[in-house]
């Protein structure tokens, strides 16, 4: 199986070259990140013409997930269970409601329960949506210790832009970034507690050292300066991660014309997608 992880920055501004992606690199489950569209607005005629099933969620121009899937699409879920919610209003009114967010989306894909996932960014050190980007991982870390406690088999893959920079290897300049998120403690602990529950970066152990980057800012010529980041991810089950193939980054795919900031990121496992 052939899974990928894209954060595509507008799925209809990029369509074309998603589809044409797609058929180049023969991949079978391609969860995507910031589609900025609601359902209704979505592409899944494009993705069936190329045999693709599809699942969305999306309210708004903000957030968007999706999973598309040529190898089945069963038991969606469009939040995880107690998913956090973000309160835009925080401190500006006295009756407040909570939002659960376009940020997570969950199918079965040929025996592999993959989850696409857009970490919140955090924005700022002490700003409510950093509080909130902790609330968020840890409550996806309980999902994903309980989901192997209860099935300690189970092929999961937790996949998407999580916002962070693990590791000083996995940023173009830590001092850059030392006031800012992405890097700090916190946020790293919170990944550090994911890949403890029992999942495996999959990429890190093909691809070791500095400068493997999927993502690099628009401005200031962040590419070509190769100033980039790595917080793009295919976390694994240890059944899963043991089938491990190979993974890649796909750097060229951020090259060109009307490309996204991110890379896509592509595993290979060696596993019989059961349709």
């Amino acid at each position: 199986m052939r899974l990928a992880t894209w954060n595509v920055n507008s799925i209809r501004s990029r369509i074309d070259r998603v589809t044409a992606w797609l058929d180049r690199h023969d991949i079978d489950v391609l969860a995507i990140q910031e589609t900025k569209c609601r359902d209704d607005q979505f592409p899944f005629e494009r993705f069936e013409e190329l045999g693709y099933a599809a699942a969305h969620l999306g309210v708004n121009q903000w957030n968007g997930v999706a999973i598309v899937s040529r190898v089945g699409l069963t038991g969606v879920e469009f939040a995880f269970p107690n998913q956090p919610g973000f309160d835009k209003n925080a401190g500006e009114s006295l009756i407040t409601t909570p939002v659960v967010e376009s940020r997570a989306i969950g199918a079965t894909c040929g025996g592999v329960r993959v989850w696409s996932l857009y970490v919140p960014n955090g924005r700022a050190l002490n700003d409510p949506h950093y509080a909130y980007k902790l609330e968020w991982l840890a409550a996806l870390r309980d999902n994903g210790a309980r989901w192997l406690a209860e099935q300690p088999e189970a092929k999961i893959a937790l996949v998407g832009d999580w916002n962070i920079a693990p590791t000083d290897d996995d940023v173009w300049s830590v001092e850059y970034f030392a006031d800012k998120t992405h890097i700090s403690q916190p946020e790293r602990d919170a990944f550090a507690a994911v890949v403890s529950a029992g999942y495996s970066d999959v990429l890190r152990p093909l691809a070791p050292g500095p400068g493997v980057y999927t993502y690099w800012d628009y401005t200031q010529l962040r590419f070509p300066r190769k100033e980039g980041m790595r917080i793009d991810y295919v976390l694994a089950s240890p059944t899963l991660a043991a089938s491990t193939v190979d993974a890649v980054i796909d750097r060229e795919e951020r090259k060109g014309k009307g490309a996204s900031d991110h890379a896509p990121v592509i595993a290979e496992f060696d596993v019989t997608p059961a349709t």
